[in-house]
């Protein structure tokens, strides 16, 4: 079993809904995180939904000041760019964190407010699955190098060749979000990893074994997950409503019947997410429901991180 690795989502949402824009700070805590231990740092992508810094260039900035971290997308969407474009980027970026980054990818989650996105950017909300599965299916090839033609539904391109091309000849690994049969059998088929974020482990666990049954090539195990952590229990959830629904504009309790979240004291938070990591999950990406990201990144690494790790000992 490979050893438990924790990530940390840097807070671009939560910086543009206070109104700070100061990125500067973003890649400081990504330098912090790598210092204080983490294994990944993340960025999460939305222009217009939940508008935040643009994670590609955030994330170039971030390979610049880092050495060890990997880097991540949480998660990107593809269906908004052109593959040739988007395979040209990611290139350059894996380039730039000589190979430490990984494309978490996802559709988009189907609500008003991201479909108003893919139409506001021009693009048939209804094909954005398609899409997906398309551009990993381009920009796996664009990647190799070589001259490319591709036809399909979406895209059709001839005689094109990108460079550089990444750090590894098969390209930064793809993770993909989701959960369900369809999204499952995605996984199972086109990705390197899988990054849902079930709110029950069971759940988790029998989504996981469902991939597992479905492919032989190795597929990596992740979770995304929120805490908010606070020696009161109820203060923790009081500060987890405030900072989620400011995040999505949705009442807390509609949200964590689809999302993986928890409030409440650091050694309780390590219980939760190891229950995860029995379930099978190797690599957890945490995003912290806080008004201090700088104290709450400080907290995660001194009191949850030694614990999850122990847990997480193959």
């Amino acid at each position: 079993m490979a050893s438990l690795e924790i990530g940390y989502l840097l807070p671009t949402r939560d910086q543009a809904v206070s109104g700070e824009h100061d990125l500067t700070r973003l890649v400081d805590q990504a330098r912090r995180a790598e210092a204080l231990g983490f294994d990944s740092v993340w960025a999460g992508d939305s222009p217009l939904t939940r508008p935040r810094a643009d994670p590609l260039l955030l994330l170039s900035a971030v390979a610049a000041a880092t050495s060890r971290v990997t880097l991540g997308t949480a998660v990107l969407l593809p269906a908004l760019r052109h593959p040739i474009l988007l395979a040209h980027q990611l290139a350059t970026l894996d380039g730039l964190a000589e190979g430490r980054l990984i494309v978490g990818m996802g559709g988009g989650f189907p609500n008003r407010g991201t479909e108003a996105q893919f139409v506001a950017i021009g693009v048939p909300f209804a094909s954005r699955v398609s899409r997906l599965e398309e551009s990993i299916v381009a920009m796996r090839q664009l990647w190799s190098g070589q001259e490319v033609s591709f036809t399909g539904r979406h895209f059709d391109f001839h005689g094109a060749t990108i460079a550089p091309t990444p750090t590894r000849p098969a390209g930064p690994p793809i993770w993909l979000a989701g959960g369900g049969e369809t999204a499952l059998r995605r996984v199972a088929h086109l990705a390197d990893g899988w990054l849902p974020y079930p709110p029950r482990t069971q759940a988790y666990a029998r989504e996981w074994a469902a991939i597992r049954q479905d492919t032989d090539r190795p597929v990596t195990a992740a979770l995304y997950a929120t805490l908010c952590l606070d020696a009161d229990p109820e203060r923790a959830r009081r500060r987890l409503r405030a900072s989620v629904e400011r995040y999505y504009n949705a009442p807390l309790e509609a949200v964590e019947t689809v999302q993986a979240m928890f409030a409440g004291t650091a050694r309780a938070a390590a219980d939760w997410l190891g229950a995860y990591t029995e379930a099978g999950a190797r690599h957890v990406v945490i995003r912290l429901a806080a008004d201090d990201h700088d104290s709450a990144l400080e907290t995660l690494a001194q009191h949850v991180l030694p614990l999850l790790h122990r847990k997480g000992t193959p």
